[in-house]
C-alpha cells in the first residue's frame, strides 16, 4: 500500500473515531442542552413535574439518526401508488385480517353498534397500521419523539407537543417513560396513536380501568372506532368510486387531491365536468378527486367524506386508499368464510 493511501485511511479512522465519541457524548449529555432544559422548565411550571426526575429521564434518552432517516423518507411520499399498493394488498395481510375478524368479532361487531364504523375499516385499520398488532415499532417513544423534538427543526414545534402529551400521560397512565416502544414517529400500540391521538381517542373499551391500546383488542379496535367517529364518519356512507372515464373526458389537474383534502367540491361539480362514479350519491356530498398512478396508466376515483376521515389517520391518499381497499378485500373474504 502506498503511503498516500496509508495516510487517507487513518485519516478515514480518525474522522469515524471522532464521530462516534461525539455521538455518544452527544446523546449522554442531551439533559444538559439549552432546548432540553427549557423544555424541562416548561413541563415543571405548567405541569407540575419534578426537575430532578425530568433530568434523569432525559439523561437516558438516546438521539437516532435512523429515525430521522426514516421520516425523511416515507412510502407514502416517495412510491408511486402501484409499488406502495403492493406493499399491504397482500394475500398474507388479507388473510390475517380475516382471522383478526373473526377471532374479535364480539368486539367489532359491538364497536360498530356504539359507533357505526364499517368493521372491514377497523380491521384494515389495525392490519395497514401494525400487522393486526404484530408489528407495533421497536423504537423507544422517548428517544422517537424526543429526537424528532430536538434534532429535526422542520417539525419540531409539532414534536415538542407530542413529547409533552407524552410525559403527561405516563404520569397520569402510571407506566416508565422508557419503557414504550413505538414507531419512529412516536406512535404507540396496535393503532398506532401518537400521544395527543391517545389523549383525545383512546378509550378503555372493555372497563377494566385501564386504556390498554398496546396489548387489549378490545381498547385497541374501541380507541380506532372512536377515533374514526370523532373524526366524522358516516355509516352506511360510501367512501370512494372509480371513475370510468371516456375520451372526451378532461380531467382538471387543479382539481385532485394529493395529500390529505378537505372536499370542497360536490358530486354534482364533478359531474359537471363529465366525472361521475358508478355508486348512486346524493349530487350535494362533497367528494374529491384521485389521481393514483398505475404501472402504465392511472387511475381517477372520486373521494367522498369517510374517504377523507380515513385520510385524518395519516395524510396521505395512499395510505387511505390503501385502507379502503384493503378493507375490502378483508370483508369480500371474511363473507366467504362464513
Amino acid at each position: 500500500m502506498s503511503k498516500g493511501k496509508k495516510l487517507l485511511y487513518a485519516a478515514i479512522s480518525i474522522l469515524i473515531v471522532c464521530f462516534i465519541v461525539t455521538s455518544n457524548s452527544y446523546a449522554a449529555n442531551l439533559a444538559e442542552e439549552t432546548e432540553v432544559q427549557t423544555f424541562i422548565t416548561e413541563m415543571v411550571k405548567e405541569h407540575g413535574f419534578k426537575k430532578s426526575e425530568l433530568d434523569t429521564l432525559f439523561a437516558q434518552v438516546k438521539i437516532k439518526q435512523k429515525i430521522l432517516d426514516a421520516i425523511s423518507r416515507p412510502a407514502e411520499k416517495t412510491k408511486p401508488w402501484h409499488e406502495y399498493r403492493n406493499i399491504f394488498l397482500t394475500e398474507k395481510r388479507i388473510k390475517k385480517g380475516v382471522k383478526f375478524w373473526q377471532e374479535n368479532s364480539d368486539i367489532i361487531n359491538y364497536a360498530e353498534k356504539v359507533y357505526g364504523v364499517a368493521p372491514e375499516i377497523m380491521v384494515a385499520i389495525i392490519g395497514v397500521e401494525t400487522y393486526y398488532g404484530r408489528l407495533q415499532g421497536n423504537y423507544r417513544v422517548m428517544d422517537a419523539l424526543s429526537t424528532l423534538a430536538f434534532k429535526y427543526p422542520k417539525r419540531s414545534k409539532f414534536f415538542r407537543g407530542e413529547l409533552k402529551h407524552f410525559l403527561i400521560m405516563s404520569q397520569e397512565q402510571n407506566f416508565d417513560p422508557l419503557a414504550k416502544t413505538g414507531s419512529y414517529a412516536g406512535a404507540m400500540g396496535m393503532g398506532q396513536f401518537i400521544p395527543s391521538s391517545f389523549q383525545s381517542y383512546a378509550i378503555d373499551f372493555d372497563g377494566d380501568g385501564e386504556k390498554d391500546i398496546w396489548s387489549n383488542n378490545s381498547d385497541a379496535i374501541g380507541s380506532v372506532a372512536n377515533y374514526f367517529k370523532r373524526h366524522g364518519w358516516k355509516k352506511g356512507q360510501p367512501v370512494t368510486d372509480q371513475l370510468q372515464l371516456s375520451k372526451e373526458n378532461t380531467i382538471s389537474m387543479d382539481d385532485r387531491c394529493k395529500r390529505s383534502c378537505k372536499p370542497k367540491l360536490t358530486v354534482a361539480d364533478f359531474k359537471q365536468k363529465g366525472l361521475q362514479g358508478k355508486t348512486s350519491v346524493n349530487d350535494k356530498s362533497a367528494a374529491i378527486l384521485l389521481i393514483l398512478q398505475q404501472k402504465d396508466s392511472k387511475e381517477y376515483w372520486l373521494g367522498y367524506n369517510n374517504f377523507y376521515v380515513i385520510s385524518r389517520y395519516n395524510h396521505s391518499t395512499l395510505y387511505s386508499m390503501a385502507v379502503y381497499q384493503l378493507s375490502q378485500e378483508i370483508k369480500q373474504a371474511y363473507q366467504a368464510s362464513n
